[in-house]
């Protein structure tokens, strides 16, 4: 698999530590984060990141900043992106399971080390159920395209 890996200056210690997992567990990482830890502007990064995602070149991303609130918000504007800010492994497990997240923001302030390794170990290792949760994907997408969700996909 993979991953687009975006960061800004508050973001750069995690990327470290979430680029070895990432490698760690088999995968590719891309690399569209700032490499230093010179303030910076979290929209470049998260743009750089999802886009890689939205354009089918990287089949996930991660997004770190202060909160991870900030990457969420922009990545969110891209076509296709389902990114969902994480805090723990259930919250990643079920953005996974239930909404098939293909973004995954984190708040390199808030969370230890061992825990940002949990989070993307749970994250990149859960499959999407499908089933019902397939349904409300699809009306995440009609409401991308600018359409009443509850019009179309049944």
């Amino acid at each position: 698999m993979k991953v687009a890996l975006g960061n800004d200056h508050r973001g750069y210690q995690a990327k470290e530590i979430i680029r070895d997992v990432i490698r760690q567990l088999g995968h590719e990482v891309i690399d569209c984060g700032t490499d230093n830890p010179g303030a910076c502007d979290y929209p470049d990064y998260a743009y750089l990141a999802a886009k890689e995602v939205s354009e089918q070149r990287a089949d996930r991303g991660i997004l770190v900043c202060a909160t991870g609130i900030g990457m969420s918000m922009a990545a969110n504007k891209l076509r296709g992106v389902r990114a969902a800010l994480c805090h723990d492994e259930l919250s990643a497990q079920i953005s996974r399971d239930h909404n098939d997240s293909n973004v995954l923001c984190l708040p390199g302030d808030q969370v230890s080390a061992m825990m940002l390794g949990k989070i993307v170990e749970t994250w990149l290792n859960t499959p999407f159920s499908g089933g019902r949760h397939l349904r409300r994907v699809q009306k995440i997408a009609e409401i991308e395209q600018g359409r009443d969700p509850r019009a179309g996909v049944q």
